[in-house]
């Protein structure tokens, strides 16, 4: 099927209206994104989610079905690229995996459909988005914005979550009568205020996501967004907002990401500087006087870390301990199909939790575990080399490199419901690359 070029949408709109959406596309993903809150309320966001990315998805593969028969402001960005397709590959083998478990561990069919529905609301969300993306003529600009609104709403809602726990107030407000259609817990349809941290029983904070850590990751994602604003007022929501998440979250993994994830994709151009080279010469010879101390110092912050939240880390450890052994010894190539009870010393926590890969060897062994690997780190290497480049990658990158810290520490397929913004613009990314390939090569010829 032939591509039409998208029009450029906004070429007659004024500098202060371009972030508005333009096209029906623009306004179902900005609207989603900026009535989260609203959407959080009625305890819908799971569902939610799942809806919308099918939504854009059958928008898109209708958008290059029409061809240039589509309403010229919904136009395909071009072709699907490469990449898109190895999505959703191996999101097809992770499919696949869990059928071959399911037949082996004979869970019956009741299991199997309801295992693949999960996979519908889960792994098949991320070539869904991604695909939307880099089809869909949604702008970076526009999700930006979008997500900046959704800072100046979590702000002037943050005061009153602070001081719930301190007025008496429940933790839980409601559980909405949506857990009818099926999740991975009550946790996803319940409207919190706070929740108290078993440890310490000081109250954390966990805004519109089903728990604390991973409100912090949407806090580093909300911050990565903010940095690209181009409006300073704007900029300064979004940015105060996802730093409060974070804080008030009390995740040690999301005060990593909030560094980590915003500052590498900043610094990376300089690899492509000369000075830059020989700073990092320099800077490794010194390594042979103070590397000793340096290694001492990084040991006993890393001992820090793990120390900050004790508890937390024996039962991740035991989990990942169990679900090593239990894959190596019981499902090698495709897992047990599903997550199952831990013992005890693990507080009866599912096993194949709290860690995408181990999660994926327990429940989908070696083939689920390549199936996630080959696509995530083909995008990464791919993105690094565009951001070392140029600014066009720096918030593909931090968005990646937001996803690859959440794989270590929660499992990705029960929150790409929530992270979807950065989904499509990943998708987006793909696109805008595979054009300028195609401009370089006919500006070659």
């Amino acid at each position: 099927m032939a591509q039409a070029a998208p029009l450029p949408v906004t070429a007659h709109l004024p500098p202060a209206a371009a972030v508005l959406p333009a096209n029906p596309a623009e306004r179902l993903a900005y609207g989603a994104i900026t009535r989260t809150w609203l959407f959080y309320a009625f305890g819908a966001l799971y569902v939610v989610g799942p809806v919308l990315g099918w939504m854009l998805a059958g928008l898109a593969a209708l958008v290059l079905y029409l061809g240039p028969a589509i309403r010229p402001d919904l136009r395909a960005r071009g072709p699907v690229p490469r990449l898109v397709w190895v999505w959703w590959a191996g999101m097809l083998v992770m499919l696949l995996a869990l059928w071959a478990a399911h037949l082996g561990w004979d869970l019956g069919l009741k299991q199997t459909i309801k295992s693949s529905v999960g996979w519908a609301k889960g792994w098949a969300l991320l070539p869904l988005f991604i695909f939307a993306g880099a089809v869909l003529p949604i702008r970076q600009e526009v999700l930006v914005r979008a997500q900046c609104r959704l800072g100046l709403w979590t702000l002037l809602i943050t005061p009153i979550l602070f001081a719930a726990p301190y007025a008496g107030l429940p933790e839980r407000i409601f559980t909405s009568p949506l857990k009818a259609i099926g999740g991975p817990g009550p946790e996803y349809f319940s409207v919190f205020l706070f929740t108290w941290d078993p440890e310490s029983w000081t109250p954390r904070w966990q805004f519109f996501a089903p728990w604390s850590p991973f409100a912090a990751l949407l806090g580093v994602i909300q911050v990565s967004f903010a940095l690209e604003e181009r409006d300073r007022r704007w900029r300064a929501a979004g940015v105060a907002a996802g730093v409060t998440m974070i804080l008030l979250s009390k995740s040690r993994m999301g005060l990593v990401g909030l560094v980590a994830c915003t500052v590498v994709p900043r610094l990376l151009p300089l690899v492509m500087r000369g000075w830059a080279w020989k700073a990092l010469a320099a800077a490794t010879a010194s390594l042979a006087v103070v590397g000793s101390r340096l290694i001492e110092a990084l040991q006993d912050a890393v001992a820090a870390f793990k120390g900050a939240r004790a508890d937390s880390t024996r039962v991740r450890e035991a989990l990942q301990r169990i679900a090593g052994e239990r894959w190596r010894g019981e499902a090698y190539w495709f897992g047990h199909g599903t997550v199952q009870p831990g013992p005890h010393m693990v507080e009866f926590m599912p096993i194949g939790s709290h860690h995408t890969w181990w999660g994926l060897l327990f429940v989908k062994g070696l083939v689920g575990f390549l199936a996630l690997l080959v696509p995530l780190g083909w995008h990464v290497l791919v993105v690094m080399a565009d951001a070392a480049r140029g600014p066009r990658g720096r918030l593909p990158l931090s968005i990646l490199m937001t996803i690859v810290l959440l794989t270590f520490g929660e499992n990705l397929e029960i929150e790409s419901y929530m992270i979807w913004p950065g989904l499509v613009v990943l998708g987006a990314h793909l696109s805008e690359m595979d054009r300028s390939r195609r401009a370089a090569a006919r500006k070659a010829a």
